[in-house]
């Protein structure tokens, strides 16, 4: 949404009360080599500038001297406007597709997808970059003692140098509660801040004309500017979104005017500038919204406050979320290096207190790009310096969508993955539509991508959009959500969601006539080609290149996929007292699905056939979902699977992208392998990040790498998948000793530990369900709460049990080490 309305502002205002009774969590030194980013110099590139944002507004800031840039961006600023990629009747083609692909006529198959089954139009609409602020600064002369930061536990982003013997300090950031972006330039010495501000809007040169995509500035008055603009005409659906961008200035001392579309300021002591912006979006179908109204709102509570009141609310509010949970390790004389540097010093063994820095930046990167009321973080989480970007930053929801949210439970930010679970109940919407038409299917079906719109139909091409099962993989967050809170009206109420994904994978399932099991046709592995025998280049009609095709049936991720959600699915069935006949044809569909298998080299097949795959080490290890992010696969219940996947781990090796090492970093430790985990951070850190912390994927930015590290560490350190918690289980040598605190595990509980020498040393544990507690670990530990022993039982070795009751905190100590007391 464009602006706060009335459910989230009451979110916002009882999160403030939470503050100021002292939910933040006190006491800490947060601003620390785990909580602050910095540089010696500005950022010399967009990538490299540091990201601030409340999950609608976002800015990158650059940090010059001579000129300031500050990037803007508005969640629901996208070119197109509501509209459908269905087409009427695809299912007509698919008996003969799933033909082809059965006798292994994998290019006839792919080339009558592509003419029959393909959404149209075939592409999907774009994220949009929405202006700069430029600040052309006054001062001139040699500039000393400069730093430029980040402050992940404040989100302000400062600026502080020496210039012609003024020390000057600009600060940065993006109010969740007041919903504006402020900028605060202070000086030590009066008059000595002049400047000239503009508003420089975008233009898509490629996509667009004058008549569809344009914007214009105009003064406000005598201390602002706005600009006004129109997203692209793209793919002729119609440029249908507006919005409008004011930028308010107040100076105490010197002068501020206003000429044509440059705001003046001269000689003050201090200026705050306010920002405020907003688009028509009211919802993926409707966009009657008034931008001007909006911003109007929104500035004029802002500009009626002094920014100090104004910051306060806005960090209260930050660390409302950010100071639920934190990693301490040990740090060192690399851990004080400004971040560029520090970034390639590391080694992987002489900074641990950067996994925490990586840790905390993943949370940091989700509260500012995912709000409760706003859009799920795209493939740049907020962050968008194009009219045209690399994936058109939208939703690729074959990897990466997911992953932005693999942390949001264990690292305590639940409540950031609201829009994610929004977005999933407005994709059956189209997806329902997508589902009959194309596959004659009851329930609902999403493909590879999706973007503002909530389209669903296949995209791109065969070989990328035959993908059905990438809206089956979001809906397993919803099944997380509950694991993690036992919330079950959140079940309740997201059960359609989940029981329509099943429905359409029963509908669509189909024999294999070669084995009898069931699997989806077509399938594919996410934009692997495998190397079967009948995969040969062909000029592809819809992507205009030469190519082979992805085109197969029965995928391992499909069936790993499908495998969870059938087992969630009855599960959710049987605690709601809904659909016993449902759960019948769950239980015993699932029991039919193609099994794991073993390849001839070893390896954990990725397809029905032992097939190779094209490009040895490439960026999607799909066959290994099963062993993350789901749970088939474990060392101890499933070891020759696990020794399967660790073969494909080792085979893919350590080259990818940021994304796919944050992958192969997680499947490691859940693997129990810290020091391998650790190997994929490193390389990770020295090849596929930028000194912002940012994730590159082909070069561009992409954030999924970055939160996908947040999930990575985190597992190295907390796991709580069947039934039982485990406390470090994949701990590199490097990180042999520190501390968490406010992890969370499924279950309902919420962690602190420390650890020393590799071995768990002290827990505390919050029940907030009341649940059986089960904890695999080495060692002898007793139990207490409230200064009381708790009865403990040893199920089996290594293995203690001991019940809990809801809201009770319960202490677990190793005996001897002296921890409890």
């Amino acid at each position: 949404m464009t602006t706060v309305g009335r459910a989230s502002a009451t979110k916002i205002a009882a999160g403030l009360i939470l503050c100021l009774l002292g939910g933040a969590t006190p006491g800490k030194a947060w601003a620390g080599p785990d909580a602050v980013l910095f540089y010696t110099h500005p950022a010399e590139k967009w990538e490299n500038a540091f990201p601030a944002g409340n999950g609608r507004l976002g800015a990158m800031v650059f940090g010059g001297t001579a000129e300031e840039q500050i990037q803007l961006n508005e969640a629901t600023y996208w070119s197109g406007g509501p509209y459908s990629t269905v087409v009427k009747g695809g299912r007509e083609a698919l008996p003969e597709i799933q033909k082809l692909l059965f006798e292994g006529q994998y290019k006839q198959a792919h080339v009558l997808f592509g003419r029959r089954m393909m959404g149209y139009p075939v592409e999907q609409q774009k994220y949009q970059a929405l202006a700069n602020l430029v600040l052309s600064l006054d001062a001139t002369g040699d500039v000393s003692e400069y730093r430029h930061e980040l402050d992940l536990d404040t989100a302000v982003i400062t600026t502080r140098y020496v210039q012609d013997g003024v020390r000057y300090t600009r600060e940065v950031l993006v109010s969740p509660v007041h919903q504006v972006v402020l900028v605060r330039l202070t000086a030590n010495q009066p008059g000595r801040i002049s400047f000239t501000a503009q508003l420089r809007g975008y233009r898509n040169t490629a996509h667009s004309n004058y008549a569809t995509d344009y914007f214009q500035m105009e003064g406000q008055g005598s201390d602002g500017l706005v600009l006004r603009g129109r997203s692209a005409d793209y793919m002729g659906v119609g440029g249908k979104l507006r919005y409008e961008a004011r930028l308010r200035a107040s100076a105490t001392g010197g002068t501020v005017r206003v000429d044509d579309d440059v705001l003046s300021v001269s000689r003050a002591d201090a200026v705050t500038l306010v920002i405020a912006a907003a688009t028509n979006f009211v919802n993926y179908k409707d966009v009657t919204g008034d931008p001007a109204a909006r911003v109007e709102q929104v500035m004029k509570a802002a500009v009626a406050l002094s920014f100090e009141r104004l910051k306060q609310a806005h960090t209260q509010e930050h660390q409302r979320l950010f100071r639920r949970a934190s990693i301490e390790l040990p740090a060192t004389e690399n851990s004080k290096l400004p971040t560029d540097e520090r970034l390639k010093a590391f080694d992987g063994s002489n900074d641990p207190a950067l996994a925490g820095l990586l840790f905390q930046y993943g949370r940091y990167l989700l509260i500012s790009s995912s709000r409760p009321g706003g859009q799920p973080a795209n493939l740049q989480g907020l962050w968008n310096k194009d009219m045209n970007p690399m994936w058109d930053s939208k939703y690729t929801t074959n990897i990466n969508t997911q992953m932005n949210y693999w942390m949001a439970e264990t690292a305590n930010l639940s409540e950031c993955a609201e829009p994610l679970f929004r977005m999933i109940r407005e994709l059956t919407d189209q997806g329902s539509e997508t589902a009959k038409e194309f596959y004659g299917a009851r329930g609902w079906v999403q493909h590879q991508n999706t973007d503002l719109w909530r389209v669903t139909a296949p995209m791109d091409g065969p070989s990328w959009g035959a993908f059905t099962t990438g809206g089956a993989w979001l809906s397993t967050h919803l099944w997380e959500h509950y694991l993690y809170t036992g919330d079950t009206g959140f079940l309740r109420e997201y059960y359609p969601v989940l029981k329509g994904s099943a429905e359409f994978f029963l509908d669509f399932l189909k024999p294999d006539p070669k084995r009898g099991w069931l699997v989806t046709n077509p399938s594919t592995s996410p934009e692997n080609f495998p190397a079967g025998p009948a995969n040969v280049k062909f000029f592809d009609e819809v992507t205009t290149m030469k190519t082979g095709t992805s085109l197969t049936a029965g995928s391992t991720i499909d069936m790993e996929i499908l495998r969870e959600l059938f087992s969630e699915v009855a599960e959710a069935s049987s605690i709601l007292g809904f659909d016993p006949e449902l759960r019948g044809r769950l239980t015993a569909a699932r029991a039919r699905l193609a099994p794991l298998q073993v390849g001839r080299k070893g390896n954990l097949q990725e397809w029905l056939d032992d097939w190779d795959e094209t490009e040895k080490s490439h960026r999607h290890i799909s066959g290994l979902w099963g062993l993350y992010p789901g749970h088939e696969i474990s060392p101890r219940e499933t070891p020759a699977f696990a020794a399967a996947s660790q073969v494909v781990l080792e085979q893919r090796g350590l080259p990818g992208n940021g994304w796919s090492s944050a992958w192969k970093a997680a499947c490691w430790a859940r693997l129990g392998n810290g020091d391998k985990a650790m190997e994929n951070v490193r390389y990770a850190v020295g090849h596929y990040t930028t000194t912002s912390l940012f994730s590159i994927c082909s070069n561009a930015m992409q954030v999924d790498g970055a939160f996908g590290m947040s999930a990575a560490i985190g597992e190295m350190l907390l796991q709580s998948d069947g039934g039982e918690i485990r406390f470090v289980p994949a701990l590199p040598q490097s990180l042999a000793s520190g501390s968490a605190k406010g992890l969370r595990a499924r279950g309902g509980f919420e962690v602190d530990f420390r650890w020393q020498a590799g071995v768990l040393e002290k827990a505390t544990i919050l029940s907030s369900l009341g649940k059986t507690c089960r904890i695999r670990t080495p060692g002898s530990f007793a139990v207490t709460s409230g200064g009381r022993s708790v009865v403990v039982t040893q199920p089996e070795a290594g293995v203690i049990e001991f019940a809990t009751k809801p809201g009770e905190t319960y202490s677990v100590a190793l005996a001897g080490s002296g921890a409890g007391r």
